[in-house]
């Protein structure tokens, strides 16, 4: 998906407080991909890595993804949903983080960002404090709750 918001100045930001919550595309979460995380971050839990196993004997009836995948989601699904024409962004860091409900391996997600908070910063950047929902297609549940900050420099 294209996004059809562009962000190319500290007004353009500044304009989004206040405003309704905009939506990514929504993304997949399949085995493979619960797989590459469990390599990359050294969690091999079975919970997540075995599909047999999970279903037998998870409370969950299969295999979820690991919280930390469904939270590393949100840089890809903000930049699904907003143009940065910018010099240099950054992730700067996130605070109150809850992972509220199970993915479901084959689950679709999708995040709903609102502007909560922008605050000017150093070299002529600014500071957006995003207040991030990741949705499940399908279930009334958030899977994910936090406020994700990011540094723009236009």
């Amino acid at each position: 998906m294209t996004p059809d918001l562009t962000l190319a100045s500290t007004a353009d930001v500044r304009g989004l407080v206040g405003q309704p919550p905009r939506m990514s595309a929504w993304v997949e979460v399949d085995q493979a991909s619960v797989d590459r995380f469990a390599v990359a971050t050294g969690d091999h839990q079975w919970i997540h890595v075995d599909p047999e196993r999970a279903k037998r004997e998870s409370p969950f009836g299969g295999p979820i993804a690991h919280g930390f995948l469904t939270l590393s989601l949100i840089p890809a699904l903000l930049v699904d949903t907003f143009r940065f024409e910018q010099r240099m962004g950054v992730n700067y860091g996130l605070n109150r983080v809850r992972f509220t409900a199970p993915v479901p391996v084959g689950s679709r997600l999708r995040a709903s960002f609102v502007l909560a908070g922008v605050t000017d910063v150093e070299e002529g950047g600014v500071q957006i404090t995003w207040n991030v929902t990741l949705e499940r297609q399908g279930s009334e549940r958030p899977v994910c709750i936090a406020e994700f900050i990011t540094r723009h420099y236009f």
